[in-house]
């Protein structure tokens, strides 16, 4: 199987080297890719050369004749809905048993709103002898979808309301390293301002041990 021209490779796809692409995602992952999944798949093109020569993946689904074309609806995303969220109620109550066995249940806020807006919230609120902080925590697939839920943080907890305290953005996808995740940060033309930082789970639970407990 040819590499892509992500990988140097410039002669022009045929449909069934993509067709073996799809294929061979397939065989490793038993789903088919979505635009996120071709950019970082070293066996097709970018998503956006996709674009420009059929006209996006849905219509290349459709010419290649693997099943449901829109990923976006239908079966597929009512099991990646139910796939996600699965994830994200076992990977918070992770995080959330963690901290109730350091600080103790009455000082782990959790779903702790800054304001009565019901929009600026956080996912926990951690009361602590030294200083308060709060935890955002979520799970990125890949470096492209982490860049994105960053981002969107950022955006989040730039108002007045969410900088009385430190908040740490939780990664919790182990596969991410931090090396990776220290270099996406540092390139950051948008920086993370003094308060805010980014964890892995590891450094997280280090970062526990320095808070000195109300109980």
């Amino acid at each position: 199987m040819r590499r892509s021209a992500k990988n140097g490779k410039q002669k022009p796809w045929t449909i069934d080297d993509l067709r073996d692409g799809f294929l061979e995602y397939y065989k490793i992952h038993s789903k088919y890719p979505t635009s996120q999944d071709v950019d970082v798949f070293e066996f097709l093109p970018t998503s956006r050369s996709i674009q420009r020569r059929f006209g996006g993946l849905m219509e290349l689904r459709k010419q290649l004749g693997l099943g449901e074309s829109d990923f976006r609806s239908g079966e597929y995303s009512s099991k990646r809905a139910k796939k996600v969220n699965d994830r994200a109620h076992r990977v918070e109550k992770q995080v959330y048993d963690h901290l109730v066995n350091i600080f103790g249940i009455e000082f782990v806020h959790r779903e702790y709103f800054f304001a009565d807006d019901k929009r600026t919230r956080t996912d926990f609120f951690i009361y602590c002898k030294d200083e308060q902080f709060s935890v955002d925590v979520f799970f990125s697939e890949n470096r492209h979808s982490f860049i994105g839920c960053l981002n969107s943080k950022m955006r989040t907890y730039d108002g007045i309301g969410m900088l009385q305290y430190p908040v740490i953005f939780l990664q919790m996808n182990q596969d991410i390293e931090k090396d990776e995740i220290n270099s996406i940060v540092s390139n950051k033309k948008n920086k993370l301002h003094p308060y805010q930082q980014v964890m892995t789970f590891d450094e997280f639970k280090e970062f526990c041990t320095t808070k000195k407990p109300r109980v």
